[in-house]
């Protein structure tokens, strides 16, 4: 037990004694913070510390507007529009470049070799009709057992090149690629009527031969006849027609061979 109290008071010496608990800790003792006494001592007969109202410092009141912007708003032109109702706004088929109307008159127009055509819609680059006619084109020629599609395009794509070349080094206004493409597509209706006569019967006798000649002259007259209206080229009708009949006439070797 000897060593056990050595020990004891060999571990650690402090200055801490038992009657240091009856003082304040921290600095303070209890005369100083009167929150330290006990219960049943404390003088309730003295004020509080609480400030009175009037020293209060008074609150600042809001002097903003409660859901009223301070700048007015005008919505911009673009904006405006927009607002509208949808009465105004054009037809889904005029903002795609479909017009039924025009597309009935360039047909009429390529049917009807003697007739005039009307510049201002000729020079319109629609290629709804010409997607339909070479895709009927290909039908045909599909009936009687050619499949061409890809020759179709291929040689539409290199004709409607070589044309829009020719044509800008020939006309003083020039042309864009747009409207060769589609006055070429229109013009290869009358081809969809040999392709047709050949899934009813053979083009390879002498009637397929005068038959395949009046149709490519047919196409390459209604498309020099477009050409020289839209472009205003006066005189230069059969310079325009030569390179639109071998055009055609490759398509006419796809229909007959």
């Amino acid at each position: 037990m000897s060593g056990f109290d050595n020990f004891n008071t060999d571990f650690y010496q402090s200055s801490y004694s038992v009657d240091d608990q009856n003082q304040g800790g921290y600095g303070y003792s209890n005369s100083e913070n009167p929150y330290n006494k006990p219960y049943g001592q404390y003088d309730y007969s003295q004020p509080m510390g609480y400030p009175s109202p009037g020293m209060m410092q008074p609150q600042q009141s809001y002097a903003g507007q409660i859901f009223q912007p301070t700048q007015t708003y005008t919505p911009s032109a673009s904006q405006s529009m927009y607002s509208n109702s949808f009465d105004d706004e054009p037809p889904l088929l005029e903002e795609l470049g479909i017009n039924f109307d025009h597309i009935w008159q360039k047909t009429l127009t390529v049917l009807h070799p003697l007739k005039v055509a009307d510049g201002n819609i000729m020079n319109e680059t629609d290629m709804a009709g010409p997607m339909v006619f070479c895709l009927t084109f290909g039908a045909t020629l599909l009936l009687s057992g050619k499949i061409q599609f890809g020759y179709v395009y291929g040689i539409s794509a290199i004709g409607c090149l070589a044309m829009y070349c020719l044509l800008n080094l020939m006309s003083m206004t020039g042309v864009s690629f747009g409207c060769v493409a589609s006055v070429l597509g229109y013009c290869l209706l009358p081809m969809i009527i040999l392709s047709s006569c050949g899934v009813l019967f053979s083009l390879q006798g002498m009637m397929g031969v005068i038959l395949t000649a009046t149709i490519i002259g047919w196409c390459s007259f209604s498309a020099s006849k477009i050409f020289i209206s839209a472009l205003a080229m006066d005189g230069q009708q059969f310079l325009v027609a030569y390179p639109c009949a071998l055009l055609y006439g490759v398509f006419a070797l796809i229909s007959v061979f």
